[in-house]
């Protein structure tokens, strides 16, 4: 079994992490905010994943399930306001949420 160092993991968790969120910041697309934000999110579970293997316990790994589910649903609700929006605005800008009305 190959051993990866705990530096190299937590790397990569914050390299995928500043992807996701400059991805969040440059975009004006809500489908690629999203995306993003999904990436952000594995970046979270990775560091858990890594963290709870350098001490041996399962807890990352739970916190892991704990992230997929939160993303799961993020998913669902997102694609459902995306659908939503495309059918009332015809586009999915995110600078036209800002001239919504009450």
């Amino acid at each position: 079994m190959i051993d990866i160092p705990i530096t190299h993991v937590f790397m990569i968790s914050a390299l995928l992490f500043c992807v996701g969120f400059i991805g969040v910041l440059a975009r004006r697309n809500t489908l690629f905010m999203l995306m993003s934000l999904e990436v952000m999110l594995n970046a979270v579970g990775l560091a858990f994943v890594g963290a709870g293997s350098l001490w041996q316990e399962a807890d990352g790994q739970i916190m892991f399930i704990l992230i997929l589910t939160l993303a799961a649903a993020e998913v669902a609700i997102g694609l459902a306001l995306l659908i939503r929006m495309q059918h009332q605005r015809h586009n999915v800008d995110v600078d036209g949420l800002s001239q919504l009305r009450g």
